[in-house]
């Protein structure tokens, strides 16, 4: 006996010597004792006169045991210790009834109610539902040991064979990262164990650990979690988009008023790697010796009716997404690149733009139409650039084509354009490598960009000719900078700095409005259609003026806006948030090197925190800098701290 409680004592029962309060007459019902006599608290000493081994030898059988049960069953009798003792055992020595009571309170034991010094045989329904809970409670045991094992290891697990409990922690886990809250809608048992291993629950520290164990890719953006782009095509949109591609040579609405311009000498221009080609242009020589400007833009809307379940896709992603690691079109590559793309030698569906320009560079006169094109050379901007500077008689076209589109620049630089060209660096991984991927200026790229340009300037005029409402892209006059007060910083990426940090964000509406950088009275996108939702409904809505029928009112095309601006606006800030952990992975692989740099701006001069430019990257970034840093000053920047796994870089400017 361990100690006296009363009318109770503290003993050491059964073969593992578990602690246990027990009433003091239940003690009786084994052995009863003299009242001035108090039992042993160990065995073999009175009245304990037998060991471990003669308990297991008295202790009932399975089969007694099952036959004490269908006879208390039958009878529906309740017992004492002592009968049941005999009926189980055969005998009621003290020895039997304290195995007897040892197995009634054994925690597997389910055959048998005990009461107050009573047994009763419980029901066959019972003893399975008793059962049946404690599979259950086993099972949740093992899994709680199970998942404290993952979440220790920190190792990679396959997520199909966990525990389906499990797996919908992990995914909640995984949702919550992706939307940076929700940690109080989280399972009170995960929180727990998260809680229990001092895993605190913030989107950081919840991504490292969806990391370490495998559940989370470390370069995906953490906001695509959950998004559309996070699933790809789903069977059925793939199916649809088989269809329309081996349909696409029938003949669709529209089709019969197309102009064929397939004789034509129009060449599309782009980047080695850029799979869906959307626009080309071309020079047409006029009888009268003029020359007319042809800009062709891909028809994806001939093969994607309004509505469907393509076409609703592509809006909830509102444009394709550019990543480090490839893009993710708005829709399924097989259309993108085949018959939506302007191929090189193949008969294409396009929407043509025609302009004639004056001597000075003004829009003379311009037209839309549906039309057949094909194209006769796919170019890069090297191959353009070549043809531009050497303009060979047999292929003048080009050299003409870019004096004409400069001197359209000219006239928008003359009201108010602003040009700020630099070359544009960003991070590329592609099988594992990082590369450092420079764009820069060139005369194609002009080029092109001003056809562009151009292109949306008349779809704009077009639609303000018609009363139209379009998804119209405007910007509010700035407030610049005295141009004595420019001149004084250096020009390019330093002078391009004072003046952006007076513009205004963009605007979208669907009345037209000027464009301060641009130097337009109105402008709409509209030559990206395959990787931009906006510039599909450009192409809608003037087909309608063009078939005579009835293009979306104002009220209407707004609902449309926001139903897909949202969307647009999340895939900027996944490929801001891509771009910005890609360049943390390069510090990391370079944090040891140093960098000139040119002091572009302060940012938060409490802070000692400023802007300044990598010519060698072509990319501007936030760091710690010398006070009385001014625009223009060189330094030299250094990594201080990176973490891509924790969104940390810390970057610091220095005078060498």
């Amino acid at each position: 006996m361990l100690a006296v409680q009363g009318s109770k004592r503290r003993l050491s029962v059964g073969f593992r010597a578990k602690e246990q309060v027990v009433p003091a007459r239940l003690i009786d019902c084994i052995h009863p004792l003299p009242g001035d006599v108090e039992p042993s608290a160990r065995l073999g000493v009175f009245p304990w006169t037998f060991d471990n081994s003669d308990l297991e030898q008295a202790s009932p059988n399975s089969r007694d045991w099952g036959e004490t049960w269908v006879l208390l069953l039958e009878s529906g009798e309740t017992i004492d210790l002592a009968s049941f003792a005999e009926l189980a055992c055969g005998a009621d020595e003290a020895i039997n009834k304290a195995a007897c009571w040892l197995a009634l309170h054994a925690d597997d034991q389910d055959f048998f109610r005990w009461k107050q010094g009573l047994v009763q045989a419980r029901p066959a329904a019972e003893i399975r539902s008793r059962r049946a809970e404690r599979r259950a409670h086993l099972r949740s045991e093992q899994r709680s040991k199970h998942w404290i094992h993952v979440l220790k290891a920190r190792q990679p697990v396959h997520f199909q064979t966990l525990d389906p409990l499990h797996q919908r922690w992990i995914t909640s886990l995984q949702q919550l990262v992706a939307d940076g809250e929700g940690a109080l809608q989280l399972d009170p048992q995960l929180l727990q164990s998260l809680k229990s291993l001092r895993v605190d629950v913030n989107t950081k520290e919840l991504r490292n650990l969806l990391i370490q164990l495998g559940q989370w890719d470390e370069h995906q953006p953490a906001a695509m979690s959950g998004t559309t782009w996070s699933s790809g095509f789903s069977g059925e949109l793939l199916l649809e988009a088989r269809q329309l591609i081996d349909n696409h040579q029938s003949l669709f609405p529209g089709d019969e008023g197309r102009v064929d311009l397939t004789a034509q000498a129009c060449v599309t221009i782009d980047d080695a790697e850029t799979s869906d080609i959307d626009d080309a242009i071309a020079l047409e020589h006029r009888p009268d010796g003029s020359a007319r400007l042809w800009i062709h833009i891909a028809d994806p809307g001939r093969l994607i009716l309004e509505g469907s379940p393509l076409d609703l896709e592509a809006r909830r992603r509102g444009s394709s997404l550019y990543l480090s690691r490839g893009n993710l079109p708005m829709f399924p590559t097989d259309l993108s690149s085949g018959p939506f793309s302007l191929r090189t030698g193949c008969r294409n569906a396009s929407w043509s733009t025609w302009v004639d320009l004056n001597e000075h560079g003004e829009i003379a006169d311009f037209g839309i139409l549906r039309s057949w094109v094909t194209p006769r050379y796919r170019l890069t901007y090297d191959d353009a650039d070549e043809l531009i500077d050497f303009a060979p008689p047999e292929e003048a076209d080009l050299a003409q084509l870019h004096q004409l589109l400069q001197c359209r620049r000219r006239w928008r630089v003359d009201r108010g354009a602003l040009l700020m060209d630099l070359p544009e660096g960003r991070i590329r991984c592609r099988e594992g490598e990082l590369s450092v991927q420079i764009t820069e200026p060139s005369a194609s790229r002009m080029m092109v960009a001003e056809a562009m340009i151009l292109a949306g300037a008349v779809a704009a005029q077009f639609g303000a000719n018609h009363g139209l409402a379009l998804p119209y892209r405007s910007q509010l006059p700035a407030d610049l900078p005295p141009a004595a007060e420019l001149e004084k910083l250096p020009d390019g990426a330093v002078r391009f700095a004072a003046i952006k940090r007076c513009l205004s964000r963009g605007l979208m509406g669907t009345q037209p409005s000027g464009h301060f950088s641009l130097g337009l009275n109105a402008y709409a996108q509209a030559t990206s259609p395959i990787r931009r939702y906006g510039d599909l409904v450009v192409q809608r809505q003037i087909a309608a003026v063009i078939d005579g029928a009835s293009p979306l009112s104002e009220e209407s095309m707004q609902e449309l806006l926001d139903s897909f601006d949202g969307s647009v606006r999340e895939g900027l800030a996944i490929a801001r948030e891509d771009q910005r952990h890609w360049q943390q992975v390069w510090f990391e692989q370079h944090q040891h090197e140093h960098w000139p740099v040119d002091f572009l701006r302060w940012l938060r001069p409490q802070d000692r925190l400023g802007l300044v430019r990598v010519d060698d990257l072509a990319m501007d970034f936030a760091a710690e800098c010398p006070d009385g840093s001014l625009p223009g000053d060189t330094l030299m920047l250094r990594v201080v701290q990176v973490d891509s796994r924790s969104d940390q870089l810390r970057l610091q400017a220095f005078r060498d």
